[in-house]
């Protein structure tokens, strides 16, 4: 097996991971962020099709796009956090 091979086997196997994660994280909140506006998000996994996830969004940099579901592509993320039970919580982010 070439090393470009090997790299691309590589590439399939880690996203395929990342889908996997958040199809058996569907019921969780989420933080992500993105290299793309509007860069962050938390909120709840409500479905995964294919390579993309449905994120029913509560806080993001805009108010405006808050309160509704993104369909959020999951090659596109940058960094992401899932809360687990007994884990860290994800604090609620509201306006003060």
């Amino acid at each position: 097996m070439s090393k470009g091979s090997a790299n691309s086997n590589i590439n399939v196997l880690r996203d395929q991971a990342l889908v996997d994660t958040f199809a058996n994280s569907v019921g969780k909140r989420v933080f992500i962020l993105t290299p793309s506006y509007p860069f962050m998000f938390v909120g709840e996994i409500m479905d995964v099709m294919e390579d993309m996830v449905l994120i029913d969004v509560e806080a993001t940099h805009f108010s405006q796009l808050e309160n509704r579901t993104w369909f959020i592509h999951i090659h596109n993320i940058e960094i992401f956090y899932i809360e687990e039970e007994g884990g860290v919580k994800i604090p609620e982010l509201k306006d003060c």
